[in-house]
């Protein structure tokens, strides 16, 4: 009798099974069966690696029990199941079951040909098949389909496996993927179906799938993804809640494959229904001491606006967490909806009630081997004992993945010893946190450069974020070593300290060159999530100098006319300064990097004459607002920018030294469209008659017109910020300024501007030019882009108003890690 079944995952015995099934049938045959139909033997046969009593041990049938039809078939399944054996067959011979095997042979390699887009590293970590494991031709089908998965993942959905089985001695064998990747299948057309109030166009901008177009080369957002097809079918269900379709919902989101397998065809079929406006406004409020009364000030909506899914959920976040700064920590805050479809009006109503009191009983920290447990709980904004709401499980992510140690962040709630208990568990996969880096660019200001640094973000697990970098530029060399310690003395402070070489060469716009070697001590403090202080001192020795001297001129009296006026001069050779800072910040700006909206305030001073040659005091006001324009414009990209800012500096003390490089300066980066400094006071260039060859004839000390700053300065900026055509894919954002501001208040250790004077052998006559607060404006147009090499900034602008001498410079281009 030979018996050939095939394997069924359905029908494949446990080992538990097998032993059952074993027993209950020993106890039945024990007495029941008939000598001459009972197994005395079994042999089994074509065996090499796996031992017989192996073979035996994965059969139900065993010595004892009779030929019983089901138990060999069972046998057999069992023994095909296993992997082992490519062929098995059953047979009786007398009393002596007969079991004949084909061993599977052995995997010698794994080889992939074809395969560009991903690399065989890549491919190896998806499959099953491993070398010097049992070939099986079940596990080699699963693994090209895995394969072809991970083809599809890349948008080639064309893509083609064929395992070749190469034959080896001993039973061993080759097994070679051949894979044709074919061509990445994009998206060649998205259709929207029920779409009415927005057109095609609008709706194609909310998605991030995007059809096919050859300026899409740095982008995957044409590749056709099954995920991403759901993704965006939610974007289009909040962009239509953010207009007020209270009503939309998406009928189906649907991918087809063209019938050459080259493209795909997207289709969106929505139900938008109709646009709500928001009625009446009130709240509701079961929480002891909290009043309506108190609540209905922080509605941040108002009556007949468009519905707003969005910025109704976030005043009802807003409104929360408002009430348990002020002492309500279980307070829960829902936001009731009562459409009437007659009037196309929702309204609205806050709930205020007492949620459930629950504190934190236990705080795991799992998954970090060299952050310290401490380091990561001393940033949670919660702590044992405390009382747990759903904002500390959103806040407590947030705060760990901002400290940018590690690659994922979860954290998980668990009950507690009592009903009112929680245990919560973070969960953190730590990623390298060290960081070298080499890099270049070209900036407007220092020209080509080179930089290089060193760095360390979470030295030994502590937190201390340290490191040294190097910059050589044209005009510009520096390098810096820092260290800051954001928990110092395991409290709420952060401590740092700077020591830094600076070497500026001014001389293609100025006639002098600035060094400085000095050092920086940093202690800052969070009295809250959004307003802080910081202090730091400031020790620096500096040079000003390298320019032209007297007997330079002597020899080459051509070089008069690049001298420096008597106010550089004046500020030339060492001088040391000892200065004290703090500044105080107020930020509720929705990210620190290209903010969205919300607002920051921040004032400051600086006191220098601890010692050193400066005796001079400095206070500065910045501010900013950012309005998103995501309601006018429906997009995300687009925002209004208002900065603003004023500054003024004076002597407290006669015997300071007055060093021009102290001084406010006004133009390039705070006014665009002006050379850096190019605005306000200025040594006056005089042509004091012509020689015999027609050149000027310049007074000693009298040949460089100098830029030399000054006290009071005032800035304001708007900005637009704006997408572009294929910016997206391409990484380029656009933008719109209006700059102003003015400069004045010339701050020098002596003024040589009486012309009633000016032959006098001791006054070297130097008049200043641009001491005016009359406003400078200029306009233009920028844009950003993310591209391979770097991040690059262009700005162009155009003077509206300027007085006469300030310096221009319309184009400003840089790029590079260090503009």
């Amino acid at each position: 009798m030979r018996l050939m079944l095939l394997a069924s995952a359905c029908l494949l015995p446990t080992a538990l099974g097998v032993a059952e099934a074993r027993s209950v049938r020993q106890h039945q045959t024990s007495g029941a069966a008939s000598g001459n139909n009972v197994i005395q033997a079994i042999t089994v046969s074509g065996n090499t690696r796996i031992e017989t009593s192996t073979v035996l041990s994965y059969m139900v049938a065993q010595p004892g029990d009779s030929f019983n039809q089901d138990d060999l078939d069972r046998s057999l399944k069992s023994l095909y199941a296993t992997g082992l054996f490519k062929d098995v067959t059953l047979h009786r011979d007398g009393n002596t079951l007969m079991v004949n095997l084909v061993e599977n042979p052995i995997v010698n390699r794994i080889v992939f040909e074809g395969n560009h887009a991903l690399k065989d590293e890549d491919l190896r970590k998806e499959i099953s098949l491993r070398p010097r494991a049992v070939f099986s031709s079940q596990t080699t089908a699963a693994d090209r389909q895995k394969i072809l998965n991970q083809y599809a993942g890349k948008a080639r959905f064309g893509a083609t496996v064929t395992p070749q089985i190469i034959k080896l001695s001993h039973n061993r064998v080759d097994v070679v993927f051949k894979i044709n990747e074919a061509q990445q299948t994009l998206i060649h057309k998205i259709v929207f179906v029920g779409n009415h109030a927005f057109s095609e166009a609008r709706l194609a901008q909310v998605i991030s799938s995007k059809e096919n177009a050859w300026y899409r080369f740095f982008s995957s957002s044409d590749e056709y993804n099954p995920e991403r097809i759901k993704y965006d079918a939610e974007l289009l269900r909040r962009f239509y809640l953010h207009n007020g379709y209270v009503d939309f919902h998406m009928v189906d989101a649907t991918g087809e494959l063209s019938p050459d397998h080259k493209s795909f065809y997207v289709t969106f079929t929505i139900h938008e229904g109709d646009q709500y406006r928001i009625g009446k406004m009130d709240v509701r409020s079961n929480v002891r001491h909290v009043t309506p009364e108190m609540v209905r000030p922080k509605i941040q909506l108002f009556k007949h606006q468009i519905y707003d899914g969005t910025a109704i959920q976030h005043n009802t976040t807003d409104m929360q967490e408002w009430l348990q700064a002020q002492g309500h920590p279980f307070a829960m805050v829902r936001s009731e909806i009562a459409r009437n479809p007659e009037k196309r009006i929702v309204d609205l109503l806050f709930d205020v009630t007492e949620g459930p009191h629950v504190y934190v009983e236990r705080i795991d920290i799992n998954g970090n081997t060299i952050t310290r447990d401490n380091v990561i709980r001393r940033n949670l904004p919660m702590a044992e004992g405390d009382p747990y709401t759903p904002f500390d499980k959103k806040y407590s992510k947030l705060a760990l993945q901002d400290l940018g140690y590690f690659s994922t962040v979860s954290v998980d709630q668990t009950q507690g010893s009592a009903p009112d208990r929680v245990n919560v568990a973070a969960n953190v996969v730590e990623k390298p946190t060290g960081e070298f880096s080499l890099g270049g660019g070209y900036s407007t200001d220092v020209g080509v450069l080179g930089n290089a640094s060193i760095k360390q973000h979470n030295m030994l697990g502590t937190g201390i974020d340290a490191g040294i970098s190097g910059t050589v530029a044209y005009y510009e060399k520096q390098a810096d070593i820092s260290i800051t310690d954001p928990y110092f003395l395991n409290r709420n402070l952060v401590a740092g300290a700077d020591f830094y070489f600076i070497q500026n060469n001014y001389q293609t716009y100025q006639s002098y060159k600035e060094s400085q070697y000095g050092m920086s001590l940093r202690l800052g403090y969070a009295y809250n999530r959004y307003l802080s202080q910081s202090f730091s001192y400031t020790l620096v020795d500096r040079q000003v100098g390298n320019f032209y001297d007297a007997a330079a001129i002597a020899k080459d009296p051509d070089l008069m006319q690049w001298a420096p006026s008597i106010y550089v001069q004046q500020s030339a050779g060492w001088s040391v300064l000892s200065q004290l800072s703090t500044s105080l910040t107020y930020d509720r700006r929705d990210r620190r990097m290209n903010p969205h909206e919300g607002y920051m305030m921040k004032v400051g001073g600086d006191f220098a004459g601890l010692g050193g040659d400066a005796k001079y005091y400095r206070v500065k006001a910045d501010g900013a607002y950012y309005i998103p324009l995501d309601r006018i414009m429906g997009n995300h990209d687009w925002t209004v920018q208002f900065k603003g800012g004023v500054g003024y500096m004076g002597d407290w003390s006669s015997s300071g030294r007055r060093n021009i490089i102290d001084n406010f300066y006004l133009g390039g980066e705070n006014l665009r469209g002006f050379l850096q400094g190019g605005v306000g006071p200025r040594s006056g260039h005089i042509c004091n008659g012509l020689t015999s060859e027609n050149k000027c004839n310049y007074l000693p000390s009298q040949g460089q017109e100098d830029l030399l700053g000054g006290r009071f300065m005032y800035t304001a900026s708007a900005q637009v910020n704006f997408p572009l055509p294929m910016g997206d894919d391409l990484g380029i954002a656009g933008r719109y300024f209006l700059d102003a501001g003015s400069l004045a208040s010339v701050r020098v250790k002596n003024k040589y501007t009486d012309y009633s004077r000016r032959n006098q052998s001791d006054y070297p006559y130097t008049p200043i030019t641009g001491d005016t607060l009359t406003p400078r404006v200029s306009t233009g147009l920028g844009i950003s882009w993310k591209s391979p090499f770097g991040l690059v900034n262009i700005d162009g602008a155009i003077p509206l108003r300027k007085e006469k001498g300030d310096r221009l410079y319309p184009l400003r281009f840089g790029f590079g890690q260090q503009f």
